[in-house]
């Protein structure tokens, strides 16, 4: 595969909780995990790119030690934030109990000040009330970085140019954006935009290649759910038309929308925006 490529796998599409049932089969009941192979290098080191690490991240690290992901000295995990929909998988991700293995997570939301606040989280997280095993037993070398001094360990070659957003969402969140090699990606997961769209987001998303916005809501179901933190299918479909976005996909399905609304909504969204799919777990995009 050509060097320019990247690829983004989605190992988790699901919001608020994890789903097990033949009727979400097609999409998927792992919540949110996204990886992402910028197949660059920094010198002989491979990295390996991650977004949230929902119940999607178990299957993403079973992947990593079986082989089919190649093994990679770091593992650069990023937070769009911290409900459980987002975090609850990260005791289970396999790769992060190796004691050769590094895994360095990353979350704007203290910016600058102590690492140790990012840690706490995931120190509670894992206590002996909730999880046999803490998290200074699990043997990787934990990294915990709240500054944009991540910016070096992510753009390994000066090619990456790495962003982030805080955009509107319960406790807050944030979007990420890569651009590199001429290409770019956007994440915007657990977003609510109000009444009409939040333009600082259209502007983050402005010509992206590709787009995951999320949208948990039909137009409908938003006027019932308003301060819940999400979007409408309506709305991202707006982001990208606004922001003249080449490929979108939708994610953070709603746990009530079965396959069969989500193929008939994904239908919907075509007829308005050609390139917008519905993501669906264990599928690839490249960009």
């Amino acid at each position: 595969m050509p060097e320019h490529i990247w690829k983004l796998k989605f190992y988790g599409v699901r919001g608020s909780i994890p789903l097990c049932a033949p009727t979400i089969s097609e999409f998927g009941g792992n919540t949110t995990c996204f990886y992402l192979d910028l197949l660059v290098k920094q010198g002989a080191e491979k990295v390996i790119v991650v977004f949230d690490a929902g119940t999607g991240i178990r299957q993403l690290g079973k992947d990593i030690m079986s082989g089919k992901i190649e093994r990679a000295e770091n593992i650069l995990i990023h937070f769009s934030h911290f409900h459980w929909d987002h975090i609850q998988g990260f005791p289970f991700f396999a790769p992060a109990y190796l004691p050769d293995q590094k895994v360095t997570m990353f979350s704007p939301h203290y910016l600058n000040q102590e690492s140790g606040k990012l840690k706490e989280i995931f120190t509670r997280l894992m206590q002996s009330e909730f999880f046999p095993v803490q998290l200074e037993k699990m043997g990787a070398d934990m990294g915990f970085f709240t500054s944009e001094e991540f910016q070096k360990v992510l753009c390994l070659d000066r090619k990456v140019k790495f962003r982030f957003m805080e955009h509107n969402h319960p406790g807050r969140a944030y979007s990420y954006r890569l651009d590199g090699y001429g290409k770019s990606i956007v994440i915007c997961t657990d977003l609510e935009h109000g009444d009409q769209l939040d333009p600082r987001v259209v502007e983050f998303c402005r010509d992206a290649d590709l787009l995951i916005h999320e949208a948990q809501y039909t137009d409908e179901e938003l006027l019932s759910h308003k301060g819940w933190g999400h979007s409408s299918f309506s709305q991202a479909l707006e982001v990208a038309e606004q922001a003249n976005v080449k490929k979108l996909y939708i994610t953070h399905h709603d746990p009530d929308h079965d396959d069969d609304f989500l193929r008939k909504v994904e239908l919907q969204c075509k007829e308005r925006f050609e390139h917008c799919y519905l993501a669906r777990e264990g599928e690839e995009v490249y960009v």
